[in-house]
């Protein structure tokens, strides 16, 4: 690849800032598509958190014995609702069959490689942002009621252990001195020194945008609704409109299947209905991101109040929200926090983009010329962003180390 390409983005979520940074700093043109303000969508309502080891994907072995009853549980942290059954069952078969041990194996040391280094890369960017002050480091405790609960997660924290990860079993007089606040139902511990979180992701996301636009990188409000291969590259059009580009990098999320579909590539791609609650004023504080692990619930204090994520279903992208299941997060979170204040909550619905295997797309398309991905991160798409970005730009400049890391995630998989 020439330096100096004009290079179009398609979507401005946290990984489409991300690539599309590395390649204005490789010296491209560059042109975000994207029908909402940068960052605004699931960008700004994630849980924060920066998990660089977080290698083990949602299906494991022994998952069949586990998955429906959840799955069925409307209460639960992972839910499909009945309307939706018949439409994700191929999705649930290949679900399935990813949690088979060996490969299982194959995508944690792939997720290994992506998101390696990940508290640092995004402790550079917001250091090169004037915006350190977004990214933390005092760590993530992910609390259980005791040890039999614990107990169903050690293999979990045993293969993150295999892939570096450090962590510090704390007991009960341990979680009183870090959070003073959590409540005497929680009484085994496990501690991520190294692990960090986002302090506001909406404004980490601007300030990206922001810098962009000071680089000279273009953004246009517009839904990209197909790509057409031509002969100086391709032509991208919102249906009325039509821009030009040599090489396009496909970030659109929950939103990347239709355009790649249009290309001969049926993905399996859901999307998982995030929830969070905004609490403004929650009577109390916390000095960590803090893990109900029992209940698959991060709660993260944030620039803006404390933010309760977690609860997932999956219900396709057109349905309304059901804040029936926004609010069960303030239910689990007083299980935890006794004393949380939840009546200032504000709500919130995204869709994360999700493959079966818990493995993002990236890297280019066989056979389209110019064509590349980079979606599908599920639950990772901060953490994994700032990696994805520079990885993508290696790779288009041909750097062997980074086609290699990517090659684990390709779209021909499917």
């Amino acid at each position: 690849m020439q330096q100096g390409e004009r290079i179009a983005i398609v979507g401005a979520g946290i990984v489409g800032l991300c690539t599309a940074y590395s390649l204005r700093q490789a010296g491209h043109a560059i042109t975000l598509f994207d029908p909402n303000p940068a960052g605004s969508q699931c960008s700004s309502g994630n849980a924060g958190a920066l998990s660089s080891r977080s290698v083990v994907p949602l299906a494991t072995p022994g998952i069949l014995k586990t998955a429906f009853s959840m799955l069925l549980d409307s209460r639960g942290p992972l839910h499909v609702p009945p309307y939706y059954w018949l439409q994700i069952a191929p999705w649930l078969a290949r679900f399935v069959a990813a949690s088979r041990p060996e490969r299982v194996g194959a995508i944690a040391a792939a997720l290994s490689e992506l998101l390696r280094g990940s508290v640092q890369a995004h402790t550079q960017i917001a250091a090169e942002l004037g915006q350190s002050e977004l990214i933390r480091s005092t760590g993530q405790l992910h609390l259980y009621p005791d040890e039999a609960y614990y107990a169903k997660d050690q293999a979990s924290w045993a293969l993150k252990q295999q892939y570096g990860l450090h962590l510090e079993k704390v007991s009960r007089p341990t979680i009183e001195a870090m959070e003073p606040e959590v409540g005497p139902g929680y009484r085994v511990g496990v501690f991520l020194p190294t692990e960090g979180w986002v302090a506001n992701p909406l404004r980490y996301a601007q300030a990206l945008a922001a810098r962009l636009a000071a680089m000279q990188a273009t953004f246009v409000s517009a839904p990209i609704q197909s790509l057409q291969a031509d002969a100086s590259g391709w032509t991208l059009s919102d249906g009325t409109r039509r821009w030009q580009a040599q090489r396009v990098v496909v970030c659109a999320g929950a939103w990347s299947g239709p355009l790649l579909a249009a290309q001969g590539w049926k993905i399996p791609l859901e999307s998982q209905r995030g929830y969070h609650l905004q609490l403004a004023r929650p009577n109390l504080e916390l000095a960590h991101q803090v893990v109900l692990a029992d209940r698959k619930l991060f709660i993260t204090p944030m620039e803006t109040g404390l933010r309760l994520a977690g609860t997932v279903e999956f219900g396709s992208l057109t349905r309304p929200p059901s804040m029936k299941r926004a609010r069960l997060l303030g239910e689990h979170a007083r299980a935890g926090l006794p004393a949380l204040d939840v009546d200032s909550a504000q709500t919130w619905m995204g869709h994360r983009p999700c493959l079966p295997d818990s493995m993002p797309v990236l890297g280019p398309v066989p056979s389209r010329p110019g064509l590349w991905c980079a979606f599908g991160h599920g639950h990772l798409g901060l953490t994994g962003s700032a990696n994805t970005g520079r990885l993508i730009a290696g790779a288009m400049a041909g750097r062997p180390d980074d086609q290699r890391v990517l090659r684990p995630f390709s779209i021909e998989r499917f």
